[in-house]
């Protein structure tokens, strides 16, 4: 399989990776719901290289059509990939005993600039599947969309269409 192309996500309109990550974590980790601001936002290519993680995206384009709307899916290592827009926050939970979750960023990690909405805010809908995640003390201390500084904005010109 291939995991990187460079050629493929141009076409695609993705820009060129520059960061690696892997994290590795137990059943019932939920680590989000995480994104960086201004120019250190950050897209995210996701791939599940063991185990099955439940993943979310949120979009954070104040004026979109779709902000707040939280997309979900399973990811497994038999799964594709992900691309998570920089103007999207995001999580993921483990399913399975162990996860290792490797991805990829469009823009290095920038402490000063990481930025997180809260994983439960009822706002967003997401239907977790697990009530009690193990959470590190920063996700427990996000804010609700509704009370975030995310400083992306929708621009439907520069929407495509297929």
């Amino acid at each position: 399989m291939e995991t990187h192309k460079s050629s493929e996500f141009r076409l695609a309109g993705i820009p060129d990776f520059v960061q690696d990550n892997q994290s590795r974590s137990t059943k019932g980790t939920l680590r989000g719901l995480h994104f960086q601001t201004g120019e250190h936002a950050q897209g995210k290519l996701v791939r599940v290289l063991s185990g099955e993680i439940f993943d979310v995206a949120v979009d954070l384009r104040e004026g979109s059509p779709c902000l707040g709307t939280a997309h979900t899916i399973r990811l497994s290592a038999t799964t594709p990939m992900l691309y998570i827009p920089p103007w999207c926050a995001h999580g993921f939970c483990v399913l399975s005993d162990v996860a290792d979750v490797a991805y990829k960023t469009t823009v290095e990690y920038a402490q000063a600039f990481e930025a997180g909405i809260a994983w439960d805010d009822p706002d967003l809908g997401v239907e977790w599947p697990i009530s009690e995640p193990a959470l590190s003390r920063r996700d427990r201390e996000w804010p609700r969309l509704r009370d975030a500084k995310t400083g992306f904005h929708y621009d439907a010109a520069s929407v495509r269409s297929e």
